[in-house]
Protein backbone atom coordinates (compact mmCIF):
# COMPACT_ATOMS: atom_id res chain seq x y z
CA UNK A 1 0.00 0.00 0.00
CA UNK A 2 1.41 3.19 -0.94
CA UNK A 3 1.41 5.79 1.93
CA UNK A 4 3.52 8.52 0.31
CA UNK A 5 0.99 12.02 -0.31
CA UNK A 6 1.97 14.30 -3.70
CA UNK A 7 1.01 17.60 -3.28
CA UNK A 8 1.46 21.05 -5.66
CA UNK A 9 4.75 23.12 -5.29
CA UNK A 10 2.92 26.23 -4.95
CA UNK A 11 0.68 24.18 -2.35
CA UNK A 12 4.28 23.49 -0.21
CA UNK A 13 5.63 26.85 -0.55
CA UNK A 14 2.61 28.34 1.07
CA UNK A 15 1.55 25.56 3.79
CA UNK A 16 5.64 26.41 4.83
CA UNK A 17 5.16 30.23 5.26
CA UNK A 18 1.77 29.80 7.08
CA UNK A 19 3.90 27.57 9.06
CA UNK A 20 6.83 30.07 9.58
CA UNK A 21 4.67 32.83 10.24
CA UNK A 22 2.60 30.78 12.86
CA UNK A 23 5.51 29.99 14.20
CA UNK A 24 7.01 33.68 14.55
CA UNK A 25 3.76 34.78 15.46
CA UNK A 26 3.06 32.73 18.62
CA UNK A 27 6.57 31.55 19.81
CA UNK A 28 9.32 34.31 18.50
CA UNK A 29 7.81 37.29 18.79
CA UNK A 30 5.93 36.63 22.13
CA UNK A 31 9.51 36.43 23.46
CA UNK A 32 11.02 39.17 21.40
CA UNK A 33 7.80 41.68 23.22
CA UNK A 34 8.94 39.65 26.86
CA UNK A 35 12.68 40.20 26.10
CA UNK A 36 12.21 44.04 25.37
CA UNK A 37 9.47 44.49 27.61
CA UNK A 38 11.47 43.79 30.87
CA UNK A 39 14.59 45.86 30.17
CA UNK A 40 11.98 48.77 29.15
CA UNK A 41 10.61 47.91 33.17
CA UNK A 42 14.32 47.84 34.39
CA UNK A 43 14.71 51.09 32.79
CA UNK A 44 11.86 52.59 34.61
CA UNK A 45 12.66 51.36 37.68
CA UNK A 46 16.22 52.56 37.66
CA UNK A 47 15.15 56.17 36.05
CA UNK A 48 12.31 56.49 38.94
CA UNK A 49 14.69 56.06 41.37
CA UNK A 50 16.45 59.22 40.47
CA UNK A 51 13.93 61.87 38.61
CA UNK A 52 12.72 64.24 40.17
CA UNK A 53 9.38 63.39 38.91
CA UNK A 54 8.79 59.91 38.72
CA UNK A 55 7.58 58.72 34.70
CA UNK A 56 3.47 59.37 35.13
CA UNK A 57 1.16 55.12 34.75
CA UNK A 58 -0.22 56.98 32.04
CA UNK A 59 2.73 57.42 29.74
CA UNK A 60 3.19 53.66 30.49
CA UNK A 61 -0.21 52.82 29.32
CA UNK A 62 -0.45 51.12 25.89
CA UNK A 63 -1.18 53.47 23.20
CA UNK A 64 -4.36 51.29 21.85
CA UNK A 65 -5.76 51.97 25.56
CA UNK A 66 -4.92 55.68 25.30
CA UNK A 67 -6.88 55.97 21.99
CA UNK A 68 -9.79 54.17 23.28
CA UNK A 69 -10.26 55.99 26.11
CA UNK A 70 -9.82 59.10 24.44
CA UNK A 71 -12.43 58.71 21.81
CA UNK A 72 -14.96 57.59 23.87
CA UNK A 73 -14.39 60.81 26.54
CA UNK A 74 -17.73 62.21 27.37
CA UNK A 75 -16.66 65.79 25.17
CA UNK A 76 -15.42 64.06 22.14
CA UNK A 77 -18.49 62.07 22.10
CA UNK A 78 -20.31 64.86 22.14
CA UNK A 79 -18.10 66.62 19.89
CA UNK A 80 -18.87 63.68 17.45
CA UNK A 81 -22.93 63.78 17.28
CA UNK A 82 -21.80 67.77 16.88
CA UNK A 83 -19.71 67.52 13.99
CA UNK A 84 -22.38 64.79 12.20
CA UNK A 85 -25.01 66.87 12.33
CA UNK A 86 -23.93 69.95 11.03
CA UNK A 87 -22.07 68.07 8.06
CA UNK A 88 -24.78 66.09 7.58
CA UNK A 89 -22.87 62.64 7.78
CA UNK A 90 -23.60 59.25 9.70
CA UNK A 91 -22.52 59.05 13.40
CA UNK A 92 -19.82 56.08 12.27
CA UNK A 93 -18.63 58.62 9.47
CA UNK A 94 -17.59 61.21 12.48
CA UNK A 95 -16.54 59.04 14.86
CA UNK A 96 -13.76 57.02 12.49
CA UNK A 97 -12.75 61.10 11.98
CA UNK A 98 -12.01 61.10 15.92
CA UNK A 99 -10.88 58.03 15.74
CA UNK A 100 -8.04 59.35 12.94
CA UNK A 101 -7.51 62.49 15.04
CA UNK A 102 -6.83 60.45 18.09
CA UNK A 103 -4.23 57.74 16.18
CA UNK A 104 -2.48 61.16 14.91
CA UNK A 105 -1.97 62.90 18.14
CA UNK A 106 -1.65 59.77 21.03
CA UNK A 107 2.19 59.20 21.28
CA UNK A 108 3.62 55.69 22.84
CA UNK A 109 6.43 56.28 24.59
CA UNK A 110 8.85 53.88 25.32
CA UNK A 111 11.11 54.90 28.93
CA UNK A 112 13.87 52.95 27.12
CA UNK A 113 14.35 54.88 24.13
CA UNK A 114 13.90 58.35 25.60
CA UNK A 115 15.89 57.65 28.34
CA UNK A 116 18.88 55.28 26.45
CA UNK A 117 18.74 56.46 23.15
CA UNK A 118 16.82 60.09 23.33
CA UNK A 119 19.44 61.51 26.51
CA UNK A 120 22.12 60.05 25.04
CA UNK A 121 21.37 61.71 21.43
CA UNK A 122 20.08 65.18 22.93
CA UNK A 123 23.39 65.60 25.08
CA UNK A 124 25.69 64.30 21.96
CA UNK A 125 24.04 67.06 19.87
CA UNK A 126 23.58 70.10 21.91
CA UNK A 127 27.16 69.77 23.30
CA UNK A 128 29.21 69.21 19.79
CA UNK A 129 27.14 72.56 18.37
CA UNK A 130 27.00 74.76 21.38
CA UNK A 131 28.66 75.78 24.86
CA UNK A 132 25.95 74.96 26.97
CA UNK A 133 24.75 77.57 29.85
CA UNK A 134 22.27 76.58 32.43
CA UNK A 135 20.58 79.38 34.83
CA UNK A 136 18.23 79.32 37.43
CA UNK A 137 16.31 82.39 39.32
CA UNK A 138 14.35 80.82 41.28
CA UNK A 139 15.79 77.42 43.30
CA UNK A 140 13.59 77.92 46.05
CA UNK A 141 10.37 77.75 43.96
CA UNK A 142 11.90 75.34 41.94
CA UNK A 143 13.28 72.81 44.69
CA UNK A 144 9.61 73.58 46.50
CA UNK A 145 7.56 71.53 43.44
CA UNK A 146 6.27 68.50 44.45
CA UNK A 147 6.70 64.95 42.69
CA UNK A 148 3.01 64.80 42.57
CA UNK A 149 2.53 68.54 40.49
CA UNK A 150 1.79 68.36 36.91
CA UNK A 151 4.92 70.39 36.10
CA UNK A 152 4.73 72.81 32.49
CA UNK A 153 7.58 73.84 30.99
CA UNK A 154 6.48 77.10 28.96
CA UNK A 155 8.90 78.78 26.80
CA UNK A 156 10.27 80.79 24.24
CA UNK A 157 10.59 79.20 20.44
CA UNK A 158 14.38 80.23 18.92
CA UNK A 159 15.27 76.76 17.01
CA UNK A 160 13.99 73.50 16.32
CA UNK A 161 17.17 72.79 18.82
CA UNK A 162 15.01 73.59 21.58
CA UNK A 163 13.24 70.03 22.12
CA UNK A 164 16.49 68.45 22.01
CA UNK A 165 18.07 71.23 23.83
CA UNK A 166 15.55 71.41 26.88
CA UNK A 167 14.71 67.84 27.26
CA UNK A 168 18.66 67.02 27.82
CA UNK A 169 19.03 69.74 30.51
CA UNK A 170 15.85 68.25 32.59
CA UNK A 171 16.64 64.71 31.70
CA UNK A 172 17.96 63.98 35.26
CA UNK A 173 14.32 65.71 36.71
CA UNK A 174 11.44 64.71 34.39
CA UNK A 175 10.74 62.77 31.12
CA UNK A 176 9.07 65.77 28.50
CA UNK A 177 6.30 65.65 26.58
CA UNK A 178 5.94 68.42 23.34
CA UNK A 179 3.80 69.13 21.03
CA UNK A 180 5.10 69.06 17.56
CA UNK A 181 4.04 70.97 14.42
CA UNK A 182 3.15 68.43 11.33
CA UNK A 183 6.65 68.79 9.57
CA UNK A 184 8.01 66.08 11.89
CA UNK A 185 5.02 63.82 10.62
CA UNK A 186 7.43 61.99 8.05
CA UNK A 187 8.57 58.40 8.13
CA UNK A 188 10.52 57.56 10.50
CA UNK A 189 10.71 60.86 12.44
CA UNK A 190 7.39 60.35 13.71
CA UNK A 191 7.95 56.67 14.74
CA UNK A 192 10.75 58.50 16.96
CA UNK A 193 9.11 61.72 18.28
CA UNK A 194 6.26 59.12 19.35
CA UNK A 195 8.65 57.01 21.55
CA UNK A 196 9.96 59.88 22.55
CA UNK A 197 6.45 60.75 24.29
CA UNK A 198 5.60 63.84 21.69
CA UNK A 199 2.10 64.31 20.12
CA UNK A 200 1.48 65.97 16.36
CA UNK A 201 -1.10 69.06 15.93
CA UNK A 202 -2.28 70.58 13.24
CA UNK A 203 -1.45 74.21 13.58
CA UNK A 204 -4.29 76.56 13.09
CA UNK A 205 -6.93 73.77 12.48
CA UNK A 206 -10.30 75.39 12.69
CA UNK A 207 -12.04 71.75 13.00
CA UNK A 208 -14.20 71.91 16.10
CA UNK A 209 -13.81 67.95 16.36
CA UNK A 210 -10.22 67.67 15.94
CA UNK A 211 -9.83 70.56 18.31
CA UNK A 212 -12.06 69.11 20.98
CA UNK A 213 -9.81 65.69 20.28
CA UNK A 214 -6.52 67.55 21.06
CA UNK A 215 -8.12 69.44 24.09
CA UNK A 216 -9.22 66.25 25.59
CA UNK A 217 -5.84 64.72 25.49
CA UNK A 218 -4.44 67.72 27.34
CA UNK A 219 -6.32 67.99 29.82
CA UNK A 220 -5.88 63.78 30.44
CA UNK A 221 -2.02 64.11 29.82
CA UNK A 222 -2.24 67.05 32.61
CA UNK A 223 -4.70 65.64 35.07
CA UNK A 224 -2.56 62.63 35.01
CA UNK A 225 0.55 64.61 36.13
CA UNK A 226 2.61 64.32 32.88
CA UNK A 227 5.20 66.59 32.21
CA UNK A 228 4.86 68.85 29.60
CA UNK A 229 6.57 71.64 27.68
CA UNK A 230 4.81 74.28 25.37
CA UNK A 231 6.18 77.14 23.76
CA UNK A 232 3.74 79.94 24.00
CA UNK A 233 4.63 81.81 21.21
CA UNK A 234 2.95 78.71 19.38
CA UNK A 235 6.04 78.23 16.37
CA UNK A 236 9.50 80.28 15.63
CA UNK A 237 10.31 83.64 15.98
CA UNK A 238 10.90 84.88 12.00
CA UNK A 239 12.04 87.74 13.28
CA UNK A 240 14.30 86.96 16.38
CA UNK A 241 11.83 89.13 18.43
CA UNK A 242 9.31 86.88 20.90
CA UNK A 243 6.19 86.92 19.18
CA UNK A 244 2.72 87.71 20.92
CA UNK A 245 1.73 84.29 23.11
CA UNK A 246 -0.89 82.03 21.86
CA UNK A 247 -3.36 80.89 24.30
CA UNK A 248 -4.40 77.45 23.26
CA UNK A 249 -2.91 74.99 25.32
CA UNK A 250 -2.61 76.60 28.74
CA UNK A 251 -6.88 77.23 27.91
CA UNK A 252 -6.97 73.32 27.26
CA UNK A 253 -5.07 72.60 30.43
CA UNK A 254 -7.28 75.05 32.77
CA UNK A 255 -10.94 75.35 31.12
CA UNK A 256 -11.41 72.05 33.20
CA UNK A 257 -9.55 72.19 36.34
CA UNK A 258 -10.36 72.48 39.78
CA UNK A 259 -7.86 73.84 42.48
CA UNK A 260 -9.88 72.10 45.31
CA UNK A 261 -9.64 68.18 43.48
CA UNK A 262 -7.18 67.99 41.33
CA UNK A 263 -3.10 68.28 41.01
CA UNK A 264 -1.38 71.43 41.60
CA UNK A 265 -0.14 72.50 37.96
CA UNK A 266 2.90 74.43 37.96
CA UNK A 267 4.56 76.96 35.42
CA UNK A 268 7.67 77.17 34.59
CA UNK A 269 8.76 79.66 32.89
CA UNK A 270 12.48 79.29 30.31
CA UNK A 271 14.22 81.60 28.62
CA UNK A 272 16.17 80.30 25.69
CA UNK A 273 18.52 81.68 23.26
CA UNK A 274 21.28 80.73 20.99
CA UNK A 275 25.13 82.48 19.73
CA UNK A 276 23.71 80.94 16.49
CA UNK A 277 20.80 79.81 15.14
CA UNK A 278 20.89 76.89 12.91
CA UNK A 279 17.66 78.15 10.91
CA UNK A 280 18.16 81.85 11.14
CA UNK A 281 18.62 82.33 7.03
CA UNK A 282 15.85 80.27 6.62
CA UNK A 283 13.56 82.22 9.10
CA UNK A 284 14.55 86.35 8.38
CA UNK A 285 14.04 84.49 4.49
CA UNK A 286 10.42 84.38 5.09
CA UNK A 287 10.05 87.72 5.92
CA UNK A 288 10.59 88.94 2.14
CA UNK A 289 7.77 88.15 0.86
CA UNK A 290 8.84 88.86 -3.00
CA UNK A 291 11.75 85.44 -2.41
CA UNK A 292 11.06 82.81 -4.51
CA UNK A 293 10.20 79.73 -2.53
CA UNK A 294 12.84 77.14 -2.45
CA UNK A 295 12.13 73.54 -3.66
CA UNK A 296 12.22 70.18 -1.35
CA UNK A 297 15.53 69.46 -3.52
CA UNK A 298 16.77 72.64 -2.43
CA UNK A 299 16.64 72.15 0.88
CA UNK A 300 17.91 68.91 1.26
CA UNK A 301 20.86 69.47 -1.10
CA UNK A 302 21.70 72.94 1.67
CA UNK A 303 21.17 70.39 4.51
CA UNK A 304 23.37 67.62 3.37
CA UNK A 305 26.19 70.13 2.57
CA UNK A 306 26.26 71.90 5.43
CA UNK A 307 26.29 68.81 7.58
CA UNK A 308 29.21 67.30 5.10
CA UNK A 309 31.23 70.75 5.54
CA UNK A 310 30.81 71.13 9.70
CA UNK A 311 31.81 67.28 9.54
CA UNK A 312 34.82 67.56 7.17
CA UNK A 313 36.06 70.45 9.39
CA UNK A 314 35.81 68.21 12.07
CA UNK A 315 38.02 65.44 10.76
CA UNK A 316 40.75 68.36 10.10
CA UNK A 317 40.68 69.49 13.89
CA UNK A 318 39.12 73.02 12.20
CA UNK A 319 35.79 72.08 13.91
CA UNK A 320 34.08 75.51 15.95
CA UNK A 321 31.18 75.29 18.14
CA UNK A 322 28.75 77.54 17.00
CA UNK A 323 29.35 79.45 20.18
CA UNK A 324 26.79 79.55 23.45
CA UNK A 325 23.16 77.94 23.96
CA UNK A 326 21.87 79.00 27.17
CA UNK A 327 18.66 78.28 28.91
CA UNK A 328 17.34 80.46 32.40
CA UNK A 329 14.97 78.78 34.55
CA UNK A 330 12.24 81.52 35.60
CA UNK A 331 10.33 81.81 38.85
CA UNK A 332 7.39 79.22 38.80
CA UNK A 333 3.99 79.99 39.32
CA UNK A 334 1.79 77.90 40.69
CA UNK A 335 -2.02 77.14 39.16
CA UNK A 336 -4.01 76.63 42.91
CA UNK A 337 -2.08 79.43 44.32
CA UNK A 338 -2.84 81.95 41.08
CA UNK A 339 -6.55 81.10 41.41
CA UNK A 340 -6.68 81.68 45.33
CA UNK A 341 -4.85 84.63 44.86
CA UNK A 342 -7.58 85.83 41.79
CA UNK A 343 -10.27 84.48 43.97
CA UNK A 344 -11.97 82.52 40.61
CA UNK A 345 -11.85 79.44 39.46
CA UNK A 346 -11.34 78.93 35.22
CA UNK A 347 -13.41 75.87 35.21
CA UNK A 348 -16.48 78.24 36.93
CA UNK A 349 -16.20 80.70 34.07
CA UNK A 350 -17.85 81.25 30.93
CA UNK A 351 -16.08 81.09 27.31
CA UNK A 352 -15.02 84.89 27.31
CA UNK A 353 -14.72 85.50 30.74
CA UNK A 354 -12.26 82.37 31.11
CA UNK A 355 -10.11 83.49 28.06
CA UNK A 356 -9.35 87.10 29.56
CA UNK A 357 -8.15 84.96 32.78
CA UNK A 358 -6.21 82.89 30.48
CA UNK A 359 -4.77 85.61 28.83
CA UNK A 360 -3.51 87.23 32.25
CA UNK A 361 -1.98 84.71 33.05
CA UNK A 362 -0.33 83.84 29.79
CA UNK A 363 0.84 87.28 29.45
CA UNK A 364 2.57 86.98 33.41
CA UNK A 365 4.24 83.92 32.20
CA UNK A 366 5.85 85.53 28.87
CA UNK A 367 6.83 88.67 30.97
CA UNK A 368 8.56 86.18 33.06
CA UNK A 369 10.14 84.57 29.71
CA UNK A 370 11.40 87.25 28.04
CA UNK A 371 12.82 88.99 31.95
CA UNK A 372 14.81 85.36 31.34
CA UNK A 373 16.32 84.95 28.10
CA UNK A 374 19.73 85.31 28.29
CA UNK A 375 21.86 87.53 26.96
CA UNK A 376 24.95 86.04 24.71
CA UNK A 377 27.65 87.44 22.71
CA UNK A 378 26.54 87.46 19.86
CA UNK A 379 22.95 89.06 19.86
CA UNK A 380 25.16 91.53 22.32
CA UNK A 381 27.76 92.09 19.35
CA UNK A 382 24.54 92.71 16.64
CA UNK A 383 23.26 95.06 18.99
CA UNK A 384 25.79 97.19 18.65
CA UNK A 385 26.43 96.99 14.76
CA UNK A 386 22.77 97.42 14.50
CA UNK A 387 23.19 100.49 16.63
CA UNK A 388 25.68 101.95 14.17
CA UNK A 389 24.83 100.47 11.30
CA UNK A 390 26.20 102.88 8.83
CA UNK A 391 29.47 103.97 10.16
CA UNK A 392 32.84 102.04 10.03
CA UNK A 393 34.15 100.84 13.37
CA UNK A 394 37.70 99.74 14.70
CA UNK A 395 37.66 96.55 16.70
CA UNK A 396 38.89 98.02 20.01
CA UNK A 397 35.88 100.78 19.48
CA UNK A 398 33.53 97.86 19.14
CA UNK A 399 34.44 95.83 22.00
CA UNK A 400 34.33 99.37 24.08
CA UNK A 401 30.30 99.81 22.65
CA UNK A 402 29.49 96.01 23.35
CA UNK A 403 31.12 96.38 26.99
CA UNK A 404 29.63 99.06 27.90
CA UNK A 405 26.57 97.85 26.66
CA UNK A 406 26.48 94.88 28.90
CA UNK A 407 26.78 97.21 31.60
CA UNK A 408 23.58 99.39 30.76
CA UNK A 409 22.11 95.63 30.38
CA UNK A 410 23.32 94.19 33.51
CA UNK A 411 22.36 97.87 35.55
CA UNK A 412 18.50 97.18 34.03
CA UNK A 413 18.97 93.42 35.96
CA UNK A 414 19.46 91.56 32.21
CA UNK A 415 20.54 87.80 33.10
CA UNK A 416 24.14 88.27 31.68
CA UNK A 417 26.85 85.87 32.83
CA UNK A 418 29.68 87.35 31.51
CA UNK A 419 32.20 88.38 33.44
CA UNK A 420 34.13 91.18 33.45
CA UNK A 421 37.44 89.30 32.92
CA UNK A 422 35.85 87.36 30.39
CA UNK A 423 34.81 90.16 27.87
CA UNK A 424 37.99 90.44 25.82
CA UNK A 425 37.51 86.78 24.51
CA UNK A 426 34.11 86.21 24.24
CA UNK A 427 33.94 89.60 22.29
CA UNK A 428 36.82 88.54 20.08
CA UNK A 429 34.73 85.10 19.53
CA UNK A 430 31.80 86.65 18.50
CA UNK A 431 33.15 89.21 16.24
CA UNK A 432 35.16 86.15 14.61
CA UNK A 433 32.43 84.14 14.20
CA UNK A 434 29.93 87.14 12.53
CA UNK A 435 33.03 87.65 10.20
CA UNK A 436 33.21 83.78 9.17
CA UNK A 437 29.81 83.95 8.81
CA UNK A 438 29.82 86.62 6.49
CA UNK A 439 27.71 88.74 8.41
CA UNK A 440 30.38 91.30 9.63
CA UNK A 441 32.50 93.41 6.36
CA UNK A 442 36.20 94.13 6.92
CA UNK A 443 37.78 97.31 5.19
CA UNK A 444 40.95 98.24 6.62
CA UNK A 445 40.79 96.96 10.06
CA UNK A 446 37.36 98.62 10.38
CA UNK A 447 34.16 97.12 10.64
CA UNK A 448 30.33 96.67 9.93
CA UNK A 449 27.59 95.01 8.99
CA UNK A 450 27.02 93.80 5.74
CA UNK A 451 24.34 95.16 3.85
CA UNK A 452 22.89 91.93 2.71
CA UNK A 453 23.17 90.30 6.20
CA UNK A 454 21.40 92.64 8.00
CA UNK A 455 18.27 90.89 8.33
CA UNK A 456 20.44 87.99 10.06
CA UNK A 457 22.09 90.67 12.02
CA UNK A 458 19.04 92.32 12.88
CA UNK A 459 17.79 89.27 13.88
CA UNK A 460 20.03 88.31 16.62
CA UNK A 461 19.58 91.82 18.24
CA UNK A 462 15.69 91.64 18.47
CA UNK A 463 16.39 88.70 20.71
CA UNK A 464 17.13 90.98 23.32
CA UNK A 465 15.46 93.88 22.29
CA UNK A 466 12.78 93.84 24.88
CA UNK A 467 15.81 95.03 27.03
CA UNK A 468 15.79 98.56 24.94
CA UNK A 469 13.72 100.72 27.14
CA UNK A 470 14.81 99.30 30.75
CA UNK A 471 18.47 99.83 29.58
CA UNK A 472 17.45 103.48 28.21
CA UNK A 473 16.33 104.11 31.79
CA UNK A 474 18.88 102.74 32.99
CA UNK A 475 21.43 104.92 31.19
CA UNK A 476 19.58 107.91 31.96
CA UNK A 477 19.73 107.31 36.11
Amino acid sequence: MDNEITISTWLFVLLTVLSLGLLIDRILLPGVRWYFRRKVNRVINEVNKRLDIEVRPFQLTKRQVQIDKLVFDEKVHQAVIDYAKEHDMPREVAQSYAYRYAREIVPSFNAYIYFRFGYWLSRGIARLLYRIRVGYFDHDSLGNISPDDTVVFVMNHRSNMDYILVSFLVAEKTALSYAVGEWARVWPLQTLIRSMGAFFVRRNSGNPLYRTVLERYVHMATHAGVCQAVFLEGGLSKDGATRPPRLGFIDYMLRSYQPDNDRDIVFVPVGINYDRVVEDRTLTRKLDESAEKRSLWFVIRTSAGFIFKHLLLSQRNRWRRFGYASVNFGESVSAKQYCKKSEMVFSQLDHDERFVEVEKLVNQLMGTIESVIPVLPVPLMCRVLLQYEDKWLGELELKKLASEEIDKLRSAQAPISITANAYEGVLNSALDMLIARGLVEEDNGLYRASAESMPVVRYYANSIAVWDKAAADSDQD
